[in-house]
């Protein structure tokens, strides 16, 4: 992410846990902080990935079963 949008995963995390309600002790919070430091980072791969103007999502997603 670019400095404008850099995300404090600590705040983040102790943020989102009170608003959901969820404890969020000591022991837990480094693997927290990690974990969301690491989808943070994936996420910008998405958004930086460039599309040209006519690109359209599909109309329809079906999951497909086992076929055997």
């Amino acid at each position: 992410m670019n400095d404008a949008t850099e995300v404090d995963v600590k705040t983040y995390a102790d943020t989102m846990a009170k608003a959901l309600g969820l404890p969020l002790t000591a022991e837990y919070a480094p693997q927290v902080e990690a974990n969301l430091a690491v989808a943070f980072r994936l996420v910008q791969l998405v958004l930086d990935f460039p599309l040209p103007d006519e690109a359209e999502p599909a109309p329809v997603f079906a999951a497909q079963g086992n076929q055997a």
